[in-house]
């Protein structure tokens, strides 16, 4: 089934989330076809991504790379990304791959 898939960038700056960036996909095949196919174009994916702002507390400061570990193994990373859902127009929790970038540094596998 045809659906939209999306690689997503955590960019880490000094162990805090500073920005996310997006690219989306129309792709078929199965989930592990799909994540293939993510990862395999993360590290050229990250140069032509779409840039989203990172959530900041009242103060102005990012969220720790901890902070948001924590909120993942919850499950709940997907309410960080409503900015890019709604902009990419994309259904409600989509496939994605989460890449981190760690000071300037792409982690893809």
């Amino acid at each position: 089934m045809i659906e939209t898939i999306l690689n997503i960038f955590l960019i880490i700056d000094k162990n805090y989330v500073t920005a996310f960036k997006a690219k989306a996909y129309e792709q078929d095949g199965s989930d592990e076809e799909k994540i293939k196919f993510l990862k395999e174009h993360a590290k050229i994916d990250f140069a032509s991504a779409y840039q989203f702002d990172a959530p900041q507390n009242k103060s102005g400061e990012f969220m720790s790379y901890k902070k948001f570990s924590k909120i993942e193994s919850q499950g709940l990373q997907y309410k960080l990304f409503e900015e890019i859902f709604e902009k990419l127009k994309v259904p409600e929790k989509p496939l994605i791959c989460v890449t981190p970038v760690v000071d300037g540094e792409v982690w893809a596998k």
